[in-house]
């Protein structure tokens, strides 16, 4: 099966890119820019910085210690979509690997001298994951011949000793590639990786052990916590050691530190990370909506973990969470270009950047870029749109689990599904048979939507076969799984009805940074208020919550829905002083605020944005 994540048991299983096709719509879209456009970005621009000059042995050798693994995640994202400069890149980082199978072009000659901070696991992680993907893709080749003498390289030289990397990624790596090859050997070192981590097994930093996930055993942890991208590559590659071990304490450890994570460190957007100085998670409720990082990359490692969770346990709130880190996230890194990228997604700005090209040397501000020095951002967006129809449907041995919904067309075994749908834009999805068989369909009804409805319209042909239970007239479902059973046949149609009115959001009194503020959901878009050149001064502007917000309609040929809501502008003090006794300094004039969703924002140029409005009392 072509598939990122194919792990032996569980739950549901996935449905890989060879049963799941994703024609035109919001994600086929943008998976097609993705290989139009982005792929082909990132292979210009690490030509372009030398990055993959440091494989021909060019000197001076360009970029920092880990940009071998740029390379590698654009490997990869090549592999799942089919890319046909792949075969050159993959035989030019094979001439880089040495006889033993050692490849890394910094430190070739001074091997494994700072584990803390040289990344040479890490690098190998993402040859692993390129290999993979290639093997499952297209078969046995260079690059997977290079992978499998990386990989052996990694098990003869760290088997049987108690190192590991401060950057996690190998663990994940290895599993699968256990899974594509059955070689035991891959698994057992990664199992050793992570129980390694936090003995301790690397020296002390000023950021604390707990940025590498190494203070205390994974076992033993409470929380997400540290470096958000290595805690969440570390916790995705802990649950593929627990599923393939049978190791039910060791996946029940994630599944904690995943709850209290995502109830208490993670942002409307479903973003992680609030800090700068160390891109790590905050403390429980440290949420700021102008100094969140939440690095695109740990968006995408969040991704990779509520999928794996979801595999192993069924449990809904996996799917759910993704939906929220795909639309408000994901969506968000990359430009509708397909060729400038956020790598930090705060909830608001409160300057709008200068324009500029070229490298991004800071990995901030409000406009999106086209390289940094640090782009692994680019290069995963890249895999990961790439590989994203394998995450969108699953099976189980009762029939198929729709999770997310864009237009597609799923095939497991005799049945063949087409589900039509405007979705995020409209609330209606159709999932129509192609071809019949037998079983359950599911689709999930997200938390936020509340008054869903499902009915089923049978195919006109007659039939003395049993038909599936459910079907007309209309009836309400809850959110979770609507489920309809039976036997199918080509025309039968159900169709889901989520809820799409805008809504109020209200944060955690407990977030500090947000007390006596709210913002506005639609479906599973979070919007923002976006200023360019100063249309709006949004540092005056306050949302009057009694008047309901309304949708606005869409224009032309973008199907983009937006919202207006009613908003009063601030008035200063009349002492010329930003204190006094009036509590609400929002009391000026109404306003008609128009928001956009939080992914389309900074595609105009520089802009002011935020998410959290004040509420105008």
């Amino acid at each position: 099966m072509v598939n990122p994540v194919l792990p032996s048991s569980g739950v549901l299983s996935p449905l890989g890119l060879d049963a799941v096709r994703v024609p035109a719509g919001f994600w086929g879209d943008r998976i097609a820019l993705n290989r139009e456009a982005t792929i082909p970005h990132c292979l210009e621009w690490q030509e372009r910085e030398g990055w993959i000059g440091n494989f021909r042995g060019e000197r001076p050798r360009r970029g920092r210690e880990f940009s071998d693994s740029e390379t590698y995640k654009l490997l990869e994202g090549m592999a799942w979509a089919g890319h046909p400069a792949l075969p050159e890149l993959a035989a030019t980082v094979a001439s880089a690997q040495e006889g033993d199978g050692y490849l890394n072009t910094r430190w070739a000659g001074n091997r494994y001298t700072d584990f803390e901070w040289g990344h040479e696991l890490y690098c190998y992680g993402h040859l692993i994951q390129a290999g993979v993907a290639r093997l499952r893709a297209h078969g046995e080749d260079q690059l997977t011949e290079v992978v499998r003498r990386a990989a052996d390289h990694v098990c003869r030289r760290f088997m049987d000793t108690t190192e590991t990397c401060g950057h996690p990624v190998v663990e994940m790596a290895l599993v699968e590639l256990y899974r594509a090859t059955g070689v035991e050997r891959y698994l057992e070192m990664a199992r050793r990786f992570v129980e390694r981590r936090g003995r301790p097994a690397l020296a002390d930093i000023p950021f604390g052990r707990a940025y590498f996930q190494d203070e205390v055993p994974v076992r033993q942890a409470q929380v997400l916590r540290g470096h958000a991208v290595r805690a969440l590559y570390l916790a995705s590659g802990v649950v593929d050691v627990a599923v393939e071990t049978g190791d039910q304490e060791l996946l029940k450890a994630v599944e904690s530190q995943w709850e209290r994570a995502v109830a208490r460190r993670t942002h409307l957007t479903g973003g992680m990370g609030s800090r700068h100085a160390d891109e790590s998670f905050g403390e429980d409720y440290e949420l700021p909506p102008d100094r969140a990082y939440n690095e695109t990359c740990a968006s995408i490692a969040s991704i990779m973990l509520a999928h794996r969770l979801l595999l192993a346990t069924g449990d809904v709130r996996y799917a759910d969470v993704a939906e929220r880190t795909l639309y408000n996230m994901l969506a968000t890194g990359v430009a509708l270009d397909g060729r400038s990228f956020f790598y930090v997604n705060p909830l608001q700005v409160r300057v709008a950047a200068l324009p500029f090209e070229g490298v991004n040397h800071a990995a901030e501000g409000g406009l999106r870029s086209r390289w940094f020095d640090v782009s692994c951002c680019p290069n995963n967006i890249a895999r990961t749109l790439a590989s994203l129809p394998a995450y969108l449907a699953t099976s189980d041995e009762g029939g198929v689990q729709i999770h997310h919904y864009t237009p597609s067309e799923i095939t497991h075994g005799p049945l063949a599904l087409r589900v039509e749908t405007g979705y995020p834009w409209s609330g209606m999805v159709a999932v129509r048979v192609l071809s019949g068989g037998s079983g359950r369909i599911s689709l999930r009804v997200p938390a936020w939507a509340a008054g869903a409805t499902l009915s089923y319209a049978p195919a006109e042909a007659p039939t003395s076969s049993p038909r599936p239970e459910g079907g007309t007239p209309t009836r309400a479902v809850d959110p979770g799984y609507a489920v309809v059973e039976g036997d199918w046949l080509p025309g039968d149609v159900i169709t889901l009805e989520l809820p799409m009115a805008p809504r109020w959001t209200y944060p955690d009194r407990r977030v500090d940074a947000l007390r006596g503020s709210v913002a506005v959901e639609r479906g599973p878009l979070v919007y923002c208020a976006e200023s360019v050149a100063d249309e709006v001064p949004l540092s005056e502007v306050a949302a009057r919550v009694s008047r309901p917000p309304s949708d606005v309609a869409p224009s032309g040929a973008d199907p983009v829905v937006g919202v207006e809501l009613t908003a009063a502008l601030g008035r200063p003090h009349s002492n010329g002083w930003p204190y006094g006794p009036d509590p609400d300094p929002a009391g000026g004039a109404d306003h008609t605020l128009r928001l956009v969703p939080y992914h389309r924002w900074g595609n105009r140029g520089p802009a002011t944005m935020r998410v959290w409005l004040p509420i105008a009392e």
